[in-house]
């Protein structure tokens, strides 16, 4: 019987908490797979940090200015011992690095490679306590289109921009493969795992490594499709 009440509408399809509308704006546009990695896996937030000039302009050095969304958990003592400088990719874009000498006798450096909704001055903090309590130097850097690097997060950037870091970290400090330890956090595995592919060090972390582009969306996903972006 018709009462004149209106029946409910449907509700979208949806995936995952993803319409087919998203779904097709996702894999469609376009259908490229380094782009859809980019959709689904990179979440660069607003940056915490600025790298300012030093106010003696014949130092030539960059002082780290952080946000109160940084949520810096220190003193000025430890950003002291923070270097902060700007190095460039072979893609062309500007990475920005932090080097923390968290213990000055530390025989190992870790190059830390972070997640993919963080940028360097929201783990400033981590990495200061993470470095003092392994007895490690820390040395972290921004993916391109994070904080004050340039450019837009991609695979391909993300692969220019450790590398612009390992070289950095090596020529600049002087440290050698040897005492090089490699973390990858998250998103920042894929990276870890090229580098470690094509450079000696003394370790490999992978903390939460990612399986593949897709099971970032769909963690339920078994199969490994054609299309798929980091196939690990």
């Amino acid at each position: 019987m018709n009462n004149g009440s209106k029946l409910p509408e449907p509700k979208p399809t949806r995936m995952n908490g993803l319409s087919i509308r998203e779904l097709c704006c996702l894999f469609c546009c376009p259908p490229c797979p380094s782009r859809i990695a980019a959709k689904l896996a990179f979440l660069p937030p607003e940056p915490t940090y600025a790298l300012l000039p030093d106010p003696d302009p014949g130092s030539g050095a960059t002082t780290l200015h952080l946000t109160e969304r940084a949520e810096f958990q220190y003193s000025q003592r430890e950003l002291d011992v923070t270097d902060v400088f700007l190095t460039r990719s072979s893609r062309g874009n500007r990475v920005g690095c932090m080097y923390i000498r968290c213990a000055p006798n530390a025989r190992f450096t870790v190059l830390f490679s972070h997640g993919n909704a963080v940028d360097l001055g929201q783990m400033s903090s981590f990495y200061i306590g993470l470095g003092t309590r392994i007895n490690c130097n820390i040395f972290s850097y921004d993916y391109s289109g994070y904080g004050a690097s340039t450019g837009k997060p991609s695979e391909k950037n993300l692969y220019a921009d450790i590398d612009a870091a390992w070289h950095a970290l090596r020529s600049r400090y002087g440290i050698s493969p040897e005492n090089i330890i490699l973390y990858g956090q998250s998103i920042g595995t894929v990276p870890t795992v090229d580098l470690a592919s094509r450079f000696e060090c003394a370790a490999v972390v992978l903390h939460s490594p990612l399986t593949s582009g897709m099971r970032v969306a769909f963690p339920d996903t078994k199969k490994t499709y054609c299309f798929d972006a980091f196939p690990k």
